[in-house]
This record gives structure tokens, C-alpha cells and sequence, in this order.
């Protein structure tokens, strides 16, 4: 028994975000199927790379579910979507605002045909407000939610993050507040509308930076690799390369200047607590620097290690999949002979599990539509299912 169980969601979402919920839901059990049109998820054609025409984007947040391509505005397609929605307990959607509606797949709609859905909005800004009826993508919204300005080098222009954190992030908060209507529904009976969008997301992500705006007025200065409330808290140089260093504590301040043999440091009255050493950064970290430049990084990362003091090299992204700690974790999983990134959730009564690896366009169309007592040949012949 998995802990979504009997638990149907129909997601009508593409890219990142809706699909990146769905997936979470459908690695703990939810049976979930994916509404594509006939031409599919736009990641399906996002590559290179590919894997037997499978791209490894799509592949990445699709494992699970079951796909039905189906055009929504074929009026055949209409009792098909309702018998699907008068068995659902989720809908995902990420359509732009008021295309869901033109559709015929909106809230006041479905929700009418069963009160019991729980309805997740999916939307660049939010379906109130200003910017409802602009488009939102990952990288946009990086930008124009403060992100942006606070990555990169000091000195340098800004920089997005690497990986969609914006598109993931609302992923997961939707998952948490679907889950949160679930239990509100277990108590109440009523199923609700869940409003998610990018822009909030990123910009609560924000978090300390953030919140030091608001205590001082003041804007955020880029910090590169450090931290702008701790100190030391960054990369430095070994002789031959970089390392990270996160002393994130007065106790982890006492072992890094014990294990460095430095006990003078914590006599100094400019490094005496964190406080301090935020306001001179710059004369620590420079000493600092002059003592790991004449070591190599492993010998300090051994150091540290021994000291109890968090440290790690700067692995490259083929270097964190080959990590021992990821092997040890079941963190690289593979579903018919795709290979994935495994679930972080972690439970010992009801576990994720890995059921189907990312479907093929329309794959599970014919099955749907007969478990709703509809006939997969005519539909497909009307022009409703491919």
C-alpha cells in the first residue's frame, strides 16, 4: 500500500511545474494520468539528448503516469472528460488564465460535475492580480523575482540558477498544498481550488535575503559564493583548485580554528563572533585563503572531515551522480531501461514506488477510455483520442 493509494489525478500540464507534481504524486502511489494533445508535452521535443526518441527532458518528470492524447475541443472527447473527472480526485493544470475555461475544463465547470475535485492552478503569476494573464516561465520569473540579481559573481552581471529552481520549487509547493486538500477534504467532504504560481513561489524563496530587505530598507548586494550573514561560509582556494567551507556556528568556528591550528583567530576581537566577522569578511577570508593555498583541497576536505566541519569539493553534475552517497540512497533508479533520478521522499511504511518509466505519447489511451465504458475506436475515429 502506498501512501496515495487510490488516489486519481488527471494532470493538464506540461513542462516543468505541473508535470514535476504530478510526478511527486505519482511516486506515492497516485494513479495519475496525463492529458496530452496529439502533438504532446512540449518537453517531448526538447533536446537533444534523446533516448530512442524518449528526450531526457520530458523523461525527467514523467515516470509513473499514463498518457492520454486527447483533443479537448472534439466534441466526442466531452463524455470521456467527464467520466474521467467524476472519478478524480486531483486536476493539475498550468494553462494559461482563462484557457482552461475555453476549453471546458475550468474550476466552476468540473467542480460542478464533482464537488469532490481538488483543483491545482498552475500559473506563471497567479490567476488574480496584475499579472494573470501574462505567460510565466522558469527563467523569466527568476528574473523578475529578485533571483537573479542576488546569483553570480560579485562583479559580474547577473545569473540565472543553473536548473529551473523557480519551476520546481512551485512544483513542490503544489504537491504540498494538494496534499493539504486532500486531508481538508477527508475532514470536510469538499474538494477546493489551489492557486500556484511561479512569481510567488520564487519570491518566498527568497527567504533570509529577503528578509534582510525588509529589516534595513536596503537592497541586496550579490555575494557570489559567500553568504551575506555568515562568515566563513564560501569557496576558497586549495593549490590546486576550490573547495566549499560552511561554518555555520561559534561551535564550528571553535573546530575549524582548532583543526587549522589557529587558535589565534579566536582571540581576535575582529573575528571574535559571526557579527564580527561579517563586517570584516574580507581580511578572514583573505588569511584564510593564504593558508589552503599551500595544501592541496583534498588534504584540507580530510582535514575538515576529521574535524567535524562541513566542507566538500565542487563536483561537476557527472561527479554527484556517481556520488557513493547516491548509490547508497537509490538515488539512480531505471524504468524500462530509462535511466532516472530517483524520489528524495523517503518513507518506511509506505515507500515511493517505481511502477511505469515515462510514457509514450497516447500509450495508455485505448485502456482509459475503456475503463469509462467508452469505445477507444470511435473515439479515435471522431477525431477525440490518438
Amino acid at each position: 500500500m502506498s501512501a496515495l493509494s487510490g488516489i486519481v489525478v488527471l494532470e493538464l500540464s506540461r513542462v516543468l511545474a505541473g508535470p514535476w507534481c504530478g510526478m511527486q504524486l505519482a511516486d506515492l502511489g497516485a494513479d495519475v494520468i496525463k492529458l496530452e494533445p496529439f502533438e504532446g508535452d512540449d518537453t517531448r521535443g526538447l533536446g537533444p539528448p534523446f533516448k530512442d526518441g524518449l528526450s531526457a527532458y520530458f523523461a525527467c518528470c514523467n515516470r509513473n503516469k499514463r498518457s492520454l492524447a486527447i483533443d479537448l475541443r472534439a466534441p466526442a472527447a466531452r463524455p470521456l472528460v467527464e467520466a474521467l473527472v467524476r472519478e478524480a480526485d486531483v486536476l493539475i493544470e498550468n494553462y494559461r488564465t482563462g484557457a482552461a475555461e475555453a476549453l471546458g475544463v475550468g474550476y466552476a465547470e468540473l467542480s460542478a460535475i464533482n464537488p469532490r475535485l481538488i483543483y491545482c492552478s498552475i500559473s506563471g503569476y497567479g490567476r488574480t492580480g496584475p499579472g494573470a494573464t501574462r505567460p510565466g516561465y522558469d527563467y523569466v520569473v527568476q528574473a523578475e523575482a529578485g533571483l537573479m540579481a542576488i546569483t553570480g559573481d560579485i562583479d559580474g552581471e547577473p545569473h540565472k540558477v543553473g536548473v529551473a529552481v523557480a519551476d520546481l520549487a512551485t512544483g513542490q509547493n503544489a504537491t504540498i498544498a494538494i496534499l493539504a486538500a486532500l486531508q481538508h477534504r477527508h475532514v470536510s467532504g469538499r474538494g477546493q481550488r489551489i492557486d500556484i504560481s511561479l512569481f510567488d513561489t520564487q519570491l518566498s524563496w527568497l527567504a533570509n535575503v529577503g528578509s534582510n530587505v525588509l529589516f534595513t530598507g536596503e537592497d541586496a548586494p550579490r555575494f557570489g559564493n559567500t553568504h551575506p550573514s555568515i562568515v566563513p561560509y564560501q569557496a576558497f582556494h586549495g593549490s590546486d583548485g576550490e573547495f566549499v567551507l560552511a561554518v555555520a556556528s561559534e561551535k564550528l568556528w571553535v573546530q575549524t580554528c582548532e583543526a587549522l591550528d589557529r587558535e589565534d583567530w579566536l582571540r581576535e576581537p575582529r573575528y571574535l563572533n559571526n557579527a564580527a566577522r561579517v563586517k570584516n569578511r574580507e581580511a578572514l577570508c583573505e588569511e584564510m585563503d593564504r593558508v589552503f593555498s599551500g595544501e592541496t583541497c583534498a588534504h584540507w576536505l580530510q582535514l575538515f572531515d576529521a574535524a567535524g566541519v562541513p566542507a566538500a569539493p565542487i563536483n561537476s553534475v557527472k561527479q554527484a551522480l556517481e556520488h557513493p552517497v547516491a548509490a547508497a540512497r537509490g538515488l539512480l533508479v531505471e524504468l524500462g531501461g530509462v535511466p532516472l533520478i530517483g524520489s528524495p521522499l523517503n518513507l518506511d511504511a509506505t515507500p515511493v514506488a517505481y511502477r511505469r518509466p515515462p510514457p509514450q505519447l497516447g500509450e495508455h489511451s485505448d485502456d482509459i477510455a475503456r475503463a469509462c465504458g467508452q469505445n477507444p475506436g470511435a473515439l479515435r475515429a471522431d477525431g477525440a483520442i490518438r
